[in-house]
Protein backbone atom coordinates (compact mmCIF):
# COMPACT_ATOMS: atom_id res chain seq x y z
CA UNK A 1 0.00 0.00 0.00
CA UNK A 2 1.31 3.68 -0.52
CA UNK A 3 -0.44 7.12 -0.37
CA UNK A 4 -0.79 10.52 -1.95
CA UNK A 5 -2.30 13.83 -1.35
CA UNK A 6 -4.43 14.90 -4.33
CA UNK A 7 -5.92 18.63 -3.73
CA UNK A 8 -5.34 18.19 0.06
CA UNK A 9 -7.08 15.00 0.12
CA UNK A 10 -5.21 11.83 0.76
CA UNK A 11 -5.49 8.37 -1.23
CA UNK A 12 -4.65 5.11 -1.24
CA UNK A 13 -3.40 2.33 -3.46
CA UNK A 14 -2.16 -1.40 -3.29
CA UNK A 15 0.53 -3.11 -5.32
CA UNK A 16 2.03 -6.67 -5.10
CA UNK A 17 5.75 -5.80 -4.48
CA UNK A 18 7.39 -2.84 -2.41
CA UNK A 19 9.19 -2.55 -6.00
CA UNK A 20 5.49 -1.77 -7.90
CA UNK A 21 4.38 0.27 -5.43
CA UNK A 22 7.65 2.88 -4.84
CA UNK A 23 7.51 2.94 -9.04
CA UNK A 24 3.58 3.74 -8.93
CA UNK A 25 3.66 6.52 -6.11
CA UNK A 26 6.88 7.88 -8.09
CA UNK A 27 4.66 8.10 -11.23
CA UNK A 28 1.39 9.40 -8.99
CA UNK A 29 3.58 12.23 -7.60
CA UNK A 30 4.88 13.19 -11.20
CA UNK A 31 1.39 13.43 -12.97
CA UNK A 32 0.26 15.33 -9.88
CA UNK A 33 3.34 17.89 -10.16
CA UNK A 34 2.42 18.33 -13.92
CA UNK A 35 -1.31 18.87 -13.26
CA UNK A 36 -1.75 16.12 -15.25
CA UNK A 37 -3.13 13.74 -12.67
CA UNK A 38 -6.86 12.87 -13.46
CA UNK A 39 -10.00 11.32 -11.25
CA UNK A 40 -10.91 9.16 -13.80
CA UNK A 41 -7.79 7.32 -13.65
CA UNK A 42 -9.10 5.74 -10.98
CA UNK A 43 -11.45 3.50 -13.24
CA UNK A 44 -10.94 -0.17 -13.83
CA UNK A 45 -9.35 -1.81 -16.59
CA UNK A 46 -13.29 -4.07 -16.67
CA UNK A 47 -15.19 -1.13 -16.48
CA UNK A 48 -13.60 0.81 -19.40
CA UNK A 49 -12.95 -2.33 -21.90
CA UNK A 50 -16.13 -3.13 -21.38
CA UNK A 51 -17.59 0.38 -22.11
CA UNK A 52 -14.44 1.06 -24.78
CA UNK A 53 -15.59 -1.94 -26.95
CA UNK A 54 -19.26 -0.77 -27.57
CA UNK A 55 -17.56 2.95 -28.60
CA UNK A 56 -14.68 1.91 -30.43
CA UNK A 57 -14.44 2.70 -33.95
CA UNK A 58 -10.89 1.90 -35.32
CA UNK A 59 -8.42 3.67 -36.58
CA UNK A 60 -7.89 2.85 -40.25
CA UNK A 61 -10.18 4.14 -43.17
CA UNK A 62 -11.93 1.10 -43.41
CA UNK A 63 -13.59 1.34 -39.93
CA UNK A 64 -14.55 -1.18 -37.38
CA UNK A 65 -16.54 -4.04 -38.46
CA UNK A 66 -19.21 -5.32 -36.10
CA UNK A 67 -17.92 -9.14 -36.46
CA UNK A 68 -14.76 -8.06 -35.18
CA UNK A 69 -16.49 -6.06 -32.29
CA UNK A 70 -18.36 -9.41 -31.34
CA UNK A 71 -14.88 -11.29 -31.42
CA UNK A 72 -13.29 -8.36 -29.01
CA UNK A 73 -16.02 -8.75 -26.60
CA UNK A 74 -15.99 -12.25 -26.53
CA UNK A 75 -11.62 -12.24 -25.80
CA UNK A 76 -12.42 -9.15 -23.13
CA UNK A 77 -14.77 -11.51 -21.49
CA UNK A 78 -13.44 -14.78 -21.52
CA UNK A 79 -9.95 -14.00 -21.38
CA UNK A 80 -8.94 -10.00 -20.47
CA UNK A 81 -12.21 -9.75 -17.39
CA UNK A 82 -10.85 -13.80 -15.97
CA UNK A 83 -7.31 -12.75 -15.63
CA UNK A 84 -6.80 -9.62 -14.39
CA UNK A 85 -9.07 -8.56 -11.21
CA UNK A 86 -11.76 -6.88 -11.17
CA UNK A 87 -10.78 -3.92 -8.70
CA UNK A 88 -7.52 -3.24 -11.01
CA UNK A 89 -7.90 0.46 -12.22
CA UNK A 90 -5.94 1.29 -15.70
CA UNK A 91 -3.24 2.99 -13.38
CA UNK A 92 -2.18 -0.07 -12.03
CA UNK A 93 -1.53 -2.32 -15.32
CA UNK A 94 2.22 -2.57 -16.01
CA UNK A 95 4.16 -4.25 -18.35
CA UNK A 96 5.10 -7.26 -15.90
CA UNK A 97 1.27 -7.70 -15.51
CA UNK A 98 0.95 -8.09 -18.99
CA UNK A 99 3.60 -10.39 -19.38
CA UNK A 100 2.32 -12.40 -16.51
CA UNK A 101 -1.16 -12.23 -18.52
CA UNK A 102 0.41 -13.67 -21.49
CA UNK A 103 2.61 -16.23 -19.83
CA UNK A 104 -1.03 -17.58 -18.36
CA UNK A 105 -2.25 -17.66 -22.52
CA UNK A 106 0.59 -19.91 -23.33
CA UNK A 107 -0.08 -21.96 -20.43
CA UNK A 108 -1.94 -25.14 -22.05
CA UNK A 109 -3.28 -26.65 -18.20
CA UNK A 110 -4.75 -22.63 -16.93
CA UNK A 111 -6.61 -23.05 -20.78
CA UNK A 112 -7.48 -26.70 -20.90
CA UNK A 113 -6.07 -26.51 -24.47
CA UNK A 114 -3.29 -25.44 -26.25
CA UNK A 115 -3.79 -21.50 -28.01
CA UNK A 116 -1.53 -20.88 -31.07
CA UNK A 117 0.42 -17.51 -31.20
CA UNK A 118 -1.85 -16.33 -33.42
CA UNK A 119 -4.44 -17.33 -31.10
CA UNK A 120 -2.84 -15.13 -28.06
CA UNK A 121 -1.73 -12.22 -30.94
CA UNK A 122 -5.72 -12.29 -31.51
CA UNK A 123 -6.56 -12.02 -27.69
CA UNK A 124 -4.06 -9.08 -26.93
CA UNK A 125 -5.20 -7.44 -29.88
CA UNK A 126 -8.01 -5.81 -28.10
CA UNK A 127 -6.28 -4.82 -24.98
CA UNK A 128 -3.44 -3.33 -26.94
CA UNK A 129 -6.34 -1.33 -28.58
CA UNK A 130 -7.97 -0.31 -25.50
CA UNK A 131 -5.23 0.80 -23.48
CA UNK A 132 -4.32 2.65 -26.51
CA UNK A 133 -7.14 4.62 -25.98
CA UNK A 134 -6.76 5.32 -22.88
CA UNK A 135 -3.56 6.91 -23.82
CA UNK A 136 -5.50 9.55 -26.25
CA UNK A 137 -7.98 10.06 -23.58
CA UNK A 138 -5.64 10.70 -20.73
CA UNK A 139 -6.47 8.07 -18.64
CA UNK A 140 -2.99 6.85 -18.22
CA UNK A 141 0.45 8.01 -19.40
CA UNK A 142 1.84 5.02 -21.70
CA UNK A 143 0.40 1.78 -23.03
CA UNK A 144 2.06 -0.73 -20.72
CA UNK A 145 1.11 -2.88 -23.37
CA UNK A 146 3.02 -1.46 -26.75
CA UNK A 147 5.95 -3.37 -26.48
CA UNK A 148 5.54 -6.75 -24.49
CA UNK A 149 7.03 -9.55 -26.43
CA UNK A 150 4.68 -12.20 -27.39
CA UNK A 151 5.66 -15.57 -28.14
CA UNK A 152 6.40 -17.31 -31.56
CA UNK A 153 6.74 -20.62 -30.19
CA UNK A 154 7.69 -23.29 -33.14
CA UNK A 155 4.90 -25.24 -34.57
CA UNK A 156 4.82 -28.87 -35.87
CA UNK A 157 6.01 -27.95 -39.21
CA UNK A 158 8.89 -25.52 -38.12
CA UNK A 159 10.30 -28.44 -35.96
CA UNK A 160 11.03 -30.48 -38.97
CA UNK A 161 14.51 -31.26 -40.50
CA UNK A 162 15.46 -28.45 -42.81
CA UNK A 163 16.86 -31.09 -45.13
CA UNK A 164 14.07 -33.45 -46.57
CA UNK A 165 13.56 -36.78 -45.51
CA UNK A 166 11.66 -39.69 -46.74
CA UNK A 167 10.42 -42.78 -45.35
CA UNK A 168 11.07 -46.44 -46.96
CA UNK A 169 7.82 -47.77 -48.31
CA UNK A 170 8.60 -50.21 -45.15
CA UNK A 171 8.73 -47.62 -42.19
CA UNK A 172 5.47 -45.80 -44.34
CA UNK A 173 3.74 -49.23 -43.64
CA UNK A 174 4.72 -49.44 -40.18
CA UNK A 175 3.62 -46.24 -39.35
CA UNK A 176 0.03 -46.23 -41.24
CA UNK A 177 -0.52 -49.42 -38.92
CA UNK A 178 0.53 -48.18 -36.05
CA UNK A 179 -1.68 -44.91 -35.85
CA UNK A 180 -5.18 -45.54 -34.07
CA UNK A 181 -7.68 -46.68 -36.89
CA UNK A 182 -9.91 -43.68 -36.71
CA UNK A 183 -6.19 -41.92 -37.91
CA UNK A 184 -5.36 -44.27 -40.86
CA UNK A 185 -6.68 -42.69 -43.22
CA UNK A 186 -5.86 -39.32 -43.01
CA UNK A 187 -2.31 -40.03 -42.84
CA UNK A 188 -2.49 -41.96 -45.39
CA UNK A 189 -4.09 -39.47 -47.59
CA UNK A 190 -1.44 -37.30 -46.36
CA UNK A 191 1.69 -39.82 -47.63
CA UNK A 192 -0.50 -40.36 -50.89
CA UNK A 193 -1.34 -36.58 -52.01
CA UNK A 194 1.86 -35.06 -50.54
CA UNK A 195 -0.44 -32.22 -49.34
CA UNK A 196 0.80 -29.59 -46.62
CA UNK A 197 -0.83 -30.68 -42.99
CA UNK A 198 -2.09 -27.27 -43.29
CA UNK A 199 -4.28 -27.86 -46.44
CA UNK A 200 -4.89 -30.72 -45.22
CA UNK A 201 -6.43 -29.70 -42.16
CA UNK A 202 -8.43 -27.11 -44.35
CA UNK A 203 -10.04 -29.97 -47.14
CA UNK A 204 -13.78 -29.85 -47.57
CA UNK A 205 -15.94 -32.10 -49.21
CA UNK A 206 -16.56 -30.27 -51.87
CA UNK A 207 -13.26 -30.17 -53.17
CA UNK A 208 -12.90 -33.99 -53.28
CA UNK A 209 -14.18 -35.31 -56.93
CA UNK A 210 -14.70 -39.05 -56.04
CA UNK A 211 -17.29 -39.86 -59.06
CA UNK A 212 -14.91 -37.90 -61.59
CA UNK A 213 -13.17 -40.60 -64.37
CA UNK A 214 -9.98 -39.68 -62.95
CA UNK A 215 -11.22 -38.88 -58.71
CA UNK A 216 -8.73 -36.42 -57.54
CA UNK A 217 -8.76 -33.49 -54.70
CA UNK A 218 -8.65 -29.64 -55.80
CA UNK A 219 -6.60 -27.86 -52.89
CA UNK A 220 -8.26 -24.44 -52.49
CA UNK A 221 -7.60 -23.84 -49.22
CA UNK A 222 -5.14 -23.72 -46.33
CA UNK A 223 -4.34 -22.64 -42.73
CA UNK A 224 -1.75 -19.81 -42.88
CA UNK A 225 -1.27 -17.62 -40.15
CA UNK A 226 -3.65 -19.00 -37.92
CA UNK A 227 -6.50 -18.35 -40.57
CA UNK A 228 -7.78 -20.29 -43.13
CA UNK A 229 -7.33 -18.94 -46.89
CA UNK A 230 -6.12 -19.90 -50.01
CA UNK A 231 -2.98 -21.32 -50.44
CA UNK A 232 0.05 -19.18 -49.59
CA UNK A 233 0.82 -18.77 -53.04
CA UNK A 234 -1.03 -19.06 -56.74
CA UNK A 235 0.92 -22.43 -57.20
CA UNK A 236 -0.69 -23.86 -54.15
CA UNK A 237 -3.79 -24.23 -56.09
CA UNK A 238 -3.42 -27.72 -57.68
CA UNK A 239 -5.61 -30.81 -58.20
CA UNK A 240 -3.78 -33.95 -57.44
CA UNK A 241 -4.96 -37.41 -58.65
CA UNK A 242 -6.45 -39.65 -56.10
CA UNK A 243 -5.84 -43.62 -56.14
CA UNK A 244 -8.72 -45.35 -57.18
CA UNK A 245 -8.36 -47.46 -53.38
CA UNK A 246 -7.80 -44.02 -51.94
CA UNK A 247 -10.74 -42.79 -53.27
CA UNK A 248 -13.29 -45.61 -52.40
CA UNK A 249 -12.32 -45.60 -48.82
CA UNK A 250 -12.55 -41.59 -48.89
CA UNK A 251 -16.12 -42.28 -50.55
CA UNK A 252 -17.10 -44.46 -47.23
CA UNK A 253 -15.17 -42.17 -44.23
CA UNK A 254 -17.90 -39.49 -46.29
CA UNK A 255 -21.12 -41.94 -46.22
CA UNK A 256 -20.16 -42.67 -42.54
CA UNK A 257 -18.98 -39.21 -40.86
CA UNK A 258 -21.50 -37.07 -39.13
CA UNK A 259 -20.16 -34.06 -40.84
CA UNK A 260 -20.61 -34.73 -44.48
CA UNK A 261 -21.93 -31.45 -45.90
CA UNK A 262 -20.18 -29.75 -48.56
CA UNK A 263 -17.83 -26.94 -46.32
CA UNK A 264 -17.59 -29.25 -43.52
CA UNK A 265 -13.85 -30.60 -42.96
CA UNK A 266 -13.17 -34.13 -44.45
CA UNK A 267 -11.22 -35.15 -42.01
CA UNK A 268 -12.80 -32.97 -38.68
CA UNK A 269 -12.37 -33.01 -34.79
CA UNK A 270 -14.97 -34.30 -32.66
CA UNK A 271 -17.11 -31.59 -32.62
CA UNK A 272 -16.70 -31.46 -36.71
CA UNK A 273 -14.50 -28.18 -36.45
CA UNK A 274 -10.99 -28.40 -38.74
CA UNK A 275 -8.29 -30.01 -36.31
CA UNK A 276 -5.29 -28.14 -34.28
CA UNK A 277 -1.87 -29.58 -35.87
CA UNK A 278 -0.33 -29.41 -32.97
CA UNK A 279 -2.67 -31.49 -31.24
CA UNK A 280 -3.01 -34.31 -33.80
CA UNK A 281 0.89 -34.39 -33.99
CA UNK A 282 0.99 -34.87 -30.15
CA UNK A 283 -1.63 -37.19 -29.24
CA UNK A 284 -1.22 -38.91 -32.59
CA UNK A 285 1.66 -38.67 -34.45
CA UNK A 286 4.37 -38.68 -32.03
CA UNK A 287 3.26 -42.01 -29.73
CA UNK A 288 3.25 -43.68 -33.04
CA UNK A 289 6.78 -42.62 -34.36
CA UNK A 290 8.01 -43.45 -30.80
CA UNK A 291 6.57 -46.74 -31.45
CA UNK A 292 8.03 -47.43 -34.58
CA UNK A 293 11.73 -45.78 -33.58
CA UNK A 294 11.66 -43.57 -36.14
CA UNK A 295 11.75 -39.93 -34.09
CA UNK A 296 12.31 -37.66 -36.98
CA UNK A 297 8.96 -38.14 -38.81
CA UNK A 298 6.57 -35.17 -38.60
CA UNK A 299 4.04 -34.00 -40.52
CA UNK A 300 6.40 -33.07 -43.88
CA UNK A 301 7.98 -36.29 -43.94
CA UNK A 302 4.52 -37.72 -45.14
CA UNK A 303 5.03 -35.15 -48.23
CA UNK A 304 8.39 -36.03 -48.45
CA UNK A 305 7.50 -39.44 -48.93
CA UNK A 306 5.34 -38.84 -51.72
CA UNK A 307 7.80 -37.01 -53.31
CA UNK A 308 10.32 -39.89 -52.92
CA UNK A 309 7.85 -42.43 -54.22
CA UNK A 310 6.66 -40.53 -57.43
CA UNK A 311 10.29 -39.76 -58.65
CA UNK A 312 11.00 -43.48 -57.56
CA UNK A 313 8.34 -44.25 -60.23
CA UNK A 314 9.78 -41.88 -62.95
CA UNK A 315 8.01 -38.93 -62.62
CA UNK A 316 9.89 -35.90 -63.65
CA UNK A 317 10.96 -32.84 -62.09
CA UNK A 318 8.00 -30.86 -63.57
CA UNK A 319 5.29 -33.47 -62.42
CA UNK A 320 6.41 -33.37 -58.82
CA UNK A 321 6.67 -29.26 -59.15
CA UNK A 322 2.92 -29.38 -59.72
CA UNK A 323 1.89 -32.37 -57.73
CA UNK A 324 3.72 -30.62 -54.77
CA UNK A 325 2.58 -27.73 -55.52
CA UNK A 326 6.42 -25.72 -55.99
CA UNK A 327 6.94 -22.45 -57.27
CA UNK A 328 9.33 -23.58 -59.51
CA UNK A 329 10.68 -27.32 -60.91
CA UNK A 330 14.33 -26.05 -60.01
CA UNK A 331 13.33 -25.94 -56.58
CA UNK A 332 11.68 -29.40 -56.42
CA UNK A 333 15.23 -30.54 -57.76
CA UNK A 334 17.09 -28.55 -55.03
CA UNK A 335 14.80 -29.51 -52.41
CA UNK A 336 14.78 -33.40 -53.24
CA UNK A 337 17.90 -34.00 -55.21
CA UNK A 338 19.47 -36.10 -52.34
CA UNK A 339 16.56 -38.55 -52.46
CA UNK A 340 17.21 -39.28 -56.24
CA UNK A 341 19.52 -42.56 -57.08
CA UNK A 342 22.53 -41.07 -57.39
CA UNK A 343 24.50 -43.77 -59.91
CA UNK A 344 25.45 -42.77 -62.87
CA UNK A 345 23.83 -46.25 -64.04
CA UNK A 346 25.03 -47.75 -67.88
CA UNK A 347 27.40 -46.34 -69.73
CA UNK A 348 25.81 -43.67 -72.56
CA UNK A 349 25.36 -45.75 -75.93
CA UNK A 350 25.47 -43.13 -78.51
CA UNK A 351 26.84 -44.95 -81.64
CA UNK A 352 25.79 -48.15 -82.32
CA UNK A 353 28.11 -51.27 -83.65
CA UNK A 354 28.27 -52.63 -87.32
CA UNK A 355 27.14 -50.23 -90.19
CA UNK A 356 27.57 -46.61 -90.59
CA UNK A 357 27.82 -45.77 -86.78
CA UNK A 358 30.80 -48.39 -86.62
CA UNK A 359 32.16 -46.38 -89.55
CA UNK A 360 32.14 -43.19 -88.05
CA UNK A 361 33.21 -44.57 -84.39
CA UNK A 362 36.73 -45.54 -87.03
Amino acid sequence: MFSYRVDGKQRWESCRTIDEARRAKAARSTDIERGEFEPRSRVTLHEYAREWVERYQGRGRRGFREGTRADYRRQIEQYICRYFPARLRLTEITPSKIAGFIAWLCDEQAQKRLLSDATVRNIMAPLRACLTTAVREGLIRSNPARDVDLPHRPTVEDMEDDEAKAMSRDELAEMLALVPNQWHLFFWFLAATGVRISEAIALQWRHLALDAPVPHVKVRRALVKGRMGPPKSRYGRREIPLDPLLATALDGHHKATEWPGDEDPVFPAANGSPLMPNNVFRRVLQPAREAADLPWVGFHAFRHTCASILFAEGRNAVQVQRWLGHHSAAFTLATYVHLLDGDLGEPLAILQKGGHDAELAG
